[in-house]
């Protein structure tokens, strides 16, 4: 088979995006976004990128429901990321909202937001704020690792309660 027959043949151009895919799919789990936009960057086809991408999500290469869980998950517990972070990091690799309402909504068995804030807080600042400057670098740290402003908050003025 000569080159030329081989572009033209569908199953040869399936099989080469199916093989670029793997490849990507390697070293991490992905999105149907990222995929999709690895398999453009690599100029195939925009019919193929479809049927390479069913084909991917058919055989449970592709899911974009398991990669937002996994994702909650492992930035909560390893990054101590808060629900707002995560949702954008979520929302910005191509995760539908209905999916990312989900996976955070699922993680919340262990420890509230509030708790998690607290946790957080705990270890970066060995003391409780006391001054205005610290309570506000204090509130600008959880706000940067996504927890919301009154949960932030709350957990300041719980910190120095205790």
């Amino acid at each position: 088979m000569t080159t030329a027959e081989r572009a033209v043949d569908p199953e040869v151009r399936l099989q080469h995006a199916l093989d670029l895919s793997y490849r990507y799919l390697g070293f991490r789990d992905r999105t149907v976004l990222e995929v999709r936009r690895h398999l453009e960057a690599k100029r195939v086809e925009p019919d193929t990128i479809e049927q390479a991408v069913a084909e991917l999500c058919e055989l449970g290469y592709l899911d974009d429901a398991r990669f937002a869980q996994r994702f909650t998950e492992d930035r909560r517990t390893l990054d101590h990321w808060g629900n707002e972070r995560i949702e954008r990091k979520l929302l910005a690799c191509g995760i539908e909202a209905g999916l990312v309402a989900a996976a955070l909504a699922g993680g919340d068995e262990g420890e509230s937001q509030f708790d998690a804030a607290l946790v957080v807080l705990t270890r970066r600042f060995r003391m409780p704020p006391e001054t205005e400057r610290d309570r506000e670098r204090a509130l600008g740290f959880l706000v940067r690792k996504g927890y919301e402003l009154e949960t932030a908050y709350d957990a300041i003025r719980a910190y120095g309660r205790d």
